[in-house]
């Protein structure tokens, strides 16, 4: 990874068919603004429950890309 400076940020996505989903739908989001994405790390899985069933997903991850030199 060499020697970098990482800025973190936190995301929430969300999916209504898997927490994989979520987490490729907040990672997607956020390339569109931000670049030099290299790692993430889900730090809260939860969701959402209807008529006996997992209707949705969410899940916490923070997000660290690397500073411009």
């Amino acid at each position: 990874m060499g020697e970098h400076v990482y800025k973190i940020v936190e995301l929430a996505g969300s999916s209504d068919k898997s927490y994989e989903e979520a987490i490729r739908n907040a990672v997607a989001k956020a390339a569109q603004t931000i670049h030099n994405l290299r790692w993430f790390e889900v730090t809260e899985t939860r969701g959402h429950i209807d008529k006996g069933q997992v209707a949705h997903w969410q899940v916490v991850l923070k997000v660290g890309f690397t500073l411009d030199d």
